[in-house]
């Protein structure tokens, strides 16, 4: 399973892990640089997991073969959803955190991490995954099949914690796609911790020291 990511070891025995999902067309490595940037106390005992996603087909793009999550049909993210590649992403994921758990990691120490289409998937499978998770971090991103949600969601993450960041001027999935996927959730008592940047469809310094605090609380807790 780990020869399908990259897997960077604390200096110390690991008590968390973080699964990180890329977005479309990138791959493991795209993330592999934010982990320097988070503080010791995060770092030292804490595993980072970041799968590279299948090669699948993109219909949006061509019909182009290249790492994604799930394929995109339409413009309009919530038209024609990927159902079955959404859902094939979330037995990867939780493949990812049986085999955590597995070495000895506490399912409330393992945190979902994911930007774009990466973000979608942790989303969906957060709240979903029968045994309680630490949080998620979901970057630039929406909640997709947003209608089976209240059915489907499993009780043992109801009050899953969630970091939701997005780009005011993000010309990919916009920031009022992002707030509805938030407005939902929080509709279902989901805590969900907001926040917006000045910034496209991407990270920057002020998001990754908020994401930085925000993990300090969930892994100390």
């Amino acid at each position: 399973m780990m020869k399908n990511a990259i897997v960077i070891d604390p200096p110390k025995p690991a008590t968390a892990c973080i699964i990180w999902l890329h977005g479309l067309g990138a791959n493991g490595h795209d993330f592999e640089p934010i982990v320097p940037q988070f503080s010791s106390t995060i770092t030292r005992q804490t595993r980072f997991i970041f799968p590279h996603a299948p090669q699948r087909s993109i219909t949006i793009n061509g019909g182009m073969v290249m790492p994604a999550w799930y394929n995109i049909s339409h413009p309009n993210l919530t038209h024609q959803q990927d159902a079955q590649g959404i859902q094939e992403s979330e037995k990867i994921i939780g493949n990812y955190i049986v085999d955590q758990i597995e070495t000895g990691i506490d399912n409330q120490k393992i945190i979902l991490a994911g930007f774009s289409q990466g973000g979608a998937c942790v989303l969906h499978t957060g709240i979903r995954y029968p045994l309680k998770l630490g949080g998620i971090i979901a970057l630039s991103t929406y909640l997709p099949l947003a209608d089976t949600v209240a059915s489907q969601r499993h009780p043992a993450n109801h009050r899953l914690p969630i970091f939701m960041g997005h780009g005011q001027q993000d010309p990919v999935i916009n920031s009022a796609q992002g707030m509805a996927s938030r407005d939902l959730l929080q509709k279902l008592n989901y805590s969900i911790e907001w926040h917006e940047y000045p910034i496209e469809h991407s990270v920057n310094f002020t998001e990754i020291q908020d994401i930085n605090e925000w993990l300090g609380i969930c892994l100390k807790s």
